[in-house]
């Protein structure tokens, strides 16, 4: 389960706070399962943020990150439009999430 915490409306100029807490195993592929086989590495690569269909904020992962990575971040709500979470894991599965801002 993915929560995400971007509030519904802002005021024009605000800053806005984006919170995303993506839940995935993120596993090393240095560990080993039961039967001393190697688990392989399954980890998201990377995590963007498009407002009003612009980039607004990008990450980069790297195995070392922590299973259910959480991020925080901001951007500045100029009009109402949608914002898109979407990331990347390792495997080639793309994941999207948008919600509405309305600026007032």
């Amino acid at each position: 389960m993915t929560m995400i915490g971007i509030p519904k409306t802002a005021a024009a100029g605000d800053i806005v706070d984006v919170k995303l807490l993506i839940s995935h195993p993120m596993e090393t592929g240095f560990r080993a399962d039961f039967h001393g086989k190697k688990i392989p590495r399954d980890i998201i690569t990377e995590v963007r943020c498009h407002y009003r269909n612009e980039l607004v904020f990008r990450a980069e992962f790297f195995p070392a990150i922590s299973a259910n990575p959480f991020l925080a971040f901001t951007f500045r709500a100029v009009e109402s439009g949608p914002v898109t979470l979407s990331w990347n894991d390792m495997h080639g599965n793309e994941y999207h999430e948008v919600r509405q801002i309305t600026v007032t």
